[in-house]
């Protein structure tokens, strides 16, 4: 065998069941030993929209997914999707191919170093040497991809090796086992809620990464301690639970910033700063801090640290909590949030209200079902209005927070869940940004929605201008006709112009064996009227 098929067979027994990418002449060899392997070879019509789709699967999965390139400009061409793992804690392998080493120390055709190029934006990374180094790279690159916290990790392979003879055995994967915190750190944890008059739990995707949501529910449970979750924490507990408030992170007073702001404690079970900062709180707050990972230095966050296994760490306080706490003040704030659902952001009498749009989506798909947000004004009313009630029904990247996220993530969702519904919630912007891969979504024959929100705008930077200088510049654009685009594909297609249209047309489309494409006319001016409502919230008590 040749290394190519040697890295091959580690990755068959890694599980990798779909490897996303590009072909390339240095990565000729490679694309030979997966046709006969038992991994799907997913070709993609970008590497970026690759790297996506391989940064949803680790995602949904909790392992790596898998996505490659050819040197150069295909290598390039990863950076985003890559970085997008990095900063939402997403497992994943690239792989990219390279010049032989006969040619590296000299100028060449399409080289660049991507070993340092890809070094900032990933846990890991390494060029194979040489062929019998292969199972000791392979394995360790899934190991670190899925250490807490998790993220993307790099394999560089010259096309020399993939040439080259090659013996070897793949490692046998073992799992890894994290420590429990201290039980005097615990024990102080306990006595710090008791102490307590008024604590929140502020949960966060790590809790999803660790799979610990059901833990996570019977510990609010147990103590009578509502849950605020971050955007990329949503469904960790059931929307209509009545210790669930509603979703953080829209860098503006709300309900719930109010709900933090009059907490004497935070319990950040899996937080991660990156998709809410801390300066939204005082300094001085107090703080429990529940994660795999030590907490990050920052001087509004000074916590009790509870390091270690999530879920091991939450079943030892909850079974040891032996009081109630009065939720009452964090209900009272969710039925304000309820109330903005009713007539002030629902109607429009110019295009589809962005909350009417949100809330048929829900209503036509199921609690699993799988709802995936791309970045852009739209992902701020999915996250305030769309009621998740599991871990992994709702998808949006909000640490790196790329554009084009939303159609990849949605193929990968459908290999994975293919008995379920899948809706892609896009931006014109950024469905502009990864429009080719609805090719790959009709060649590959997997049903989903994409559900634009058509403004002919960069919507989301819109609002911020006109919040800040009361004008827009730089934002406007022209589509095209998604409806004839979308056929050219051979998606089916429609256009919802007003509101009565959309719920019938998302029934027609979740039906259909093929993919399906929306085109909504939105109405942002709802966008200003929200922020005016932000503007005027006064914390009760």
């Amino acid at each position: 065998m040749n290394g190519a098929e040697l890295l091959i067979k580690c990755l068959e027994n890694e599980g990798v069941r779909y490897a996303f990418g590009l072909p390339g002449e240095e990565n000729l060899e490679v694309l030979n030993a997966l046709g006969p392997s038992g991994i799907e070879t997913i070709i993609t019509r970008d590497e970026r929209g690759a790297a996506f789709m391989a940064n949803a699967w680790g995602r949904l999965t909790g392992s790596p997914g898998v996505c490659f390139s050819t040197l150069g400009p295909g290598a390039t061409n990863l950076v985003t999707g890559v970085a997008d793992a990095f900063l939402d804690f997403a497992p994943m392998l690239a792989i990219t191919a390279q010049i032989s080493s006969l040619r590296r120390h000299k100028e060449s055709h399409q080289y660049i170093d991507v070993l340092s190029m890809l070094k900032p934006i990933t846990k890991w990374n390494a060029k194979i040497e040489s062929p019998g180094t292969i199972p000791e790279v392979v394995r360790k690159t899934f190991k670190v991809a899925v250490l807490e916290k998790m993220g993307p990790t790099h394999i560089e392979i010259p096309e020399d090796i993939t040439e080259a003879e090659a013996a070897g055995t793949p490692i046998t994967p073992v799992k890894t086992v994290y420590p429990v915190p201290a039980e005097e750190q615990l024990k102080k944890g306990v006595e710090h809620i008791k102490e307590s008059k008024m604590p929140v739990i502020l949960a966060g995707n790590g809790v999803i990464r660790s799979r610990a949501s059901s833990e996570l529910l019977e510990f609010a449970r147990k103590s009578g301690i509502a849950v605020i979750n971050t955007f990329m924490g949503m469904g960790v507990v059931p929307a209509d639970d009545e210790l669930f408030v509603s979703t953080i992170g829209l860098q503006s007073m709300d309900y719930v910033l109010c709900g933090i702001n009059k907490a004497d404690l935070i319990i950040a079970v899996g937080y991660d700063p990156v998709e809410f900062s801390t300066k939204y709180w005082d300094a001085d707050k107090k703080i429990i801090h529940i994660n795999t990972n030590p907490a990050e230095v920052d001087v509004s966050y000074n916590a009790l640290e509870l390091t270690g296994d999530i879920k091991t760490t939450l079943r030892w306080l909850a079974e040891r909590i032996g009081f109630q706490k009065d939720p009452s003040y964090f209900v009272s704030l969710k039925k304000e949030i309820e109330e903005d659902k009713k007539d002030r952001f629902y109607s429009s009498a110019d295009g589809i209200s962005p909350l009417k749009i949100v809330l048929d989506m829900r209503a036509a798909l199921g609690r699993e079902d799988i709802l995936i947000s791309d970045v852009g004004a739209h992902k701020i009313w999915i996250a305030r209005f769309y009621p998740a009630y599991a871990p992994n029904t709702v998808l949006i990247s909000n640490g790196f927070s790329s554009m084009g996220f939303a159609v990849p993530a949605a193929i990968s969702a459908k290999l994975l869940h293919p008995d379920k519904k899948i809706i892609a919630a896009v931006g014109d912007g950024g469905f502009m940004m990864s429009v080719a891969e609805m090719e790959t979504a009709v060649r590959l024959k997997v049903p989903f929605v994409t559900v634009i929100f058509n403004d002919n705008c960069y919507g989301l930077i819109q609002w911020k201008q006109m919040v800040r200088y009361k004008r827009d510049f730089c934002v406007r654009v022209e589509n095209p006709d998604f409806i004839k685009l979308g056929e050219a594909f051979g998606c089916k297609t429609y256009r919802a112009e007003k509101g009565d249209d959309l719920p019938g047309m998302l029934r027609d489309a979740l039906g259909q064996k093929a993919p399906s494409i929306i085109d909504c006319r939105v109405d942002y001016s709802l966008n200003m009227k929200l922020t005016e409502k932000l503007g005027h919230i006064v914390c009760k008590i």
